[in-house]
Parts: C-alpha cells; structure tokens; sequence
C-alpha cells in the first residue's frame, strides 16, 4: 500500500511540474531572468505550493505517523552551516544555467528530454563526488555543532 501511496504522490507530483512548465527549462531560466524578459507565471506556482504546504507542514508537526502509517519524521536542524551555503550555492548555480531542479528533470527524463539526461547524469556525479569527498576521515566532513 505505501510503494502505491508513493506511485500516486508522484504520478501527481510530476503531472503538476508538467503542467506548471517547471520542467520546461526555457520557462524556468525566464522566470529567473530579472534584468531581461522576465516570465513572473512560475511567482504564482510558488504561491500556489506555499499555500497548500504551509497548512499540511503546520498539521504534520503534530503527528508521529503520515496517512500511509509511516513514521513521519520532519527536519529540526535550525543552523545554517559552510555544507549547507555551499550546497545552496552549487544547486541554485546549476538551476540558473540548466534550468532544471532534481524533480522536474527527473520528469523530463520520462519524456525523454537529452538535456535532462546530460542535468541527471551531472547530478549524479556531483552527488557521486560529494560523497567520496565527504567520508569519513576527509577534510570536507564537518564537526557537528557545539550544543549550547
């Protein structure tokens, strides 16, 4: 029931990336095109997104279990941190030149999109990179924060 549960999230999930033309990468770099043509539509999508998530994310922060029955666990980390400026940094970076975030080119991939797979198969390596850089013993790993 929960791999179902999932197949219809995301069946529904990537049917509104579609719709929203947030997997058009053309639609995506205009919308972040402040000095040019700038194509404000995807301002409303946002919107759109922070209204339905606000209420659900303030519902969820009072249950232990999601509707399927799985343990829900929601982020608590409040610290902002060299990883995560970076990590911001580099996403938002490939988001302005490719014009794809990981959702909407993993939906451009099902229609078959080449760009999306050289974006996909870039990100795997990143996140690939990342990862061996990033074991422990290495010089990227942070310290956790001092708790205090």
């Amino acid at each position: 029931m929960q791999a179902f549960i999932a197949l219809v999230s995301g069946l529904i999930f990537g049917i509104g990336l579609l719709l929203s033309g947030m997997a058009n990468p053309a639609k995506v770099i205009g919308f972040l095109d402040l000095s040019g043509a700038w194509d404000p539509s995807l301002a409303l999508v946002m919107a759109g997104a922070i209204a339905v998530a606000f209420p659900a994310f303030t519902w969820a922060r009072r249950c232990t279990r999601a509707w399927s029955g799985c343990a829900l666990q929601l982020p608590t980390a409040k610290h902002i941190d060299r990883p995560l400026l970076l990590g911001s940094l580099a996403f938002g970076a490939g988001w302005g030149l490719a014009g794809y975030c990981p959702g909407p080119a993993l939906v451009s991939l099902g229609t078959g999109s080449q760009p999306a797979v050289v974006f996909i198969l870039a990100m795997l390596a990143g996140m690939g990179a990342h990862a061996l850089l990033n074991r422990p013993g290495k010089a990227l790993r942070q310290p956790p924060p001092a708790k205090g």
